[in-house]
């Protein structure tokens, strides 16, 4: 795996890292079908037990592509906004960032595939449903739109790479829209 060179924004903090992947909603999954085509696309994840966690319908193009080749970049990034500077060359933007290699596994345990769907309601509905999920529910769930159960997928980190250039309160611009409202 190619290293980072710019070694002065490399974050090796696994707290921060793995609070950052905790709290972040979306992610990108990158992928790449079997005629070498890029296919990336925004989904919701959990990270759980240091992997990364997808889900969605059990059928469309990127389960296929998945099947085809299960080997994927996960990213999640954030922009905190622009740095200004003197110098044009030097204006910068504050942003942390979270890349992940590995490949995408299907999940087929029923125990595990139930407790990360768990971790997507904690995550996105906290408290909204009363009864826990089960894995009857789970088992026998079909969607509507295909028929099939859900899919959940497991990214475990092959190679992750972190980095972050950090808020400059002093330095970052802030339009007058931005300055006038604080």
């Amino acid at each position: 795996m190619e290293q980072i060179r710019y070694t002065q924004r490399i974050c090796d903090d696994q707290e921060k890292i793995d609070r950052f992947l905790a709290e972040k909603r979306v992610g990108t999954l990158s992928m790449c079908d079997q005629k070498g085509k890029p296919y990336a696309l925004p989904v919701n994840y959990v990270y759980w037990n240091g992997k990364i966690y997808i889900h969605g319908m059990g059928s469309g193009k990127k389960n296929d592509v998945l099947a085809a080749n299960p080997v994927v970049c996960f990213t999640v990034f954030e922009e905190f906004g622009t740095v200004a500077d003197p110098v044009p060359a030097k204006c910068d933007t504050a942003y942390f960032s979270v890349v992940i290699f590995g490949e995408a596994v299907l999940v087929q345990d029923l125990e595990e595939k139930t407790l990360a769907l768990k971790q997507f309601l904690e995550k996105f509905l906290p408290g909204f449903f009363k009864a826990p999920l089960s894995k009857s529910f789970v088992d026998h769930y079909r969607s509507g739109l295909d028929h099939k159960a859900a899919a959940v997928y497991c990214i475990s980190p092959e190679n992750l790479t972190a980095k972050e250039n950090p808020i400059d309160a002093e330095h970052m611009f802030l339009t007058d829209e931005r300055q006038t409202s604080e």
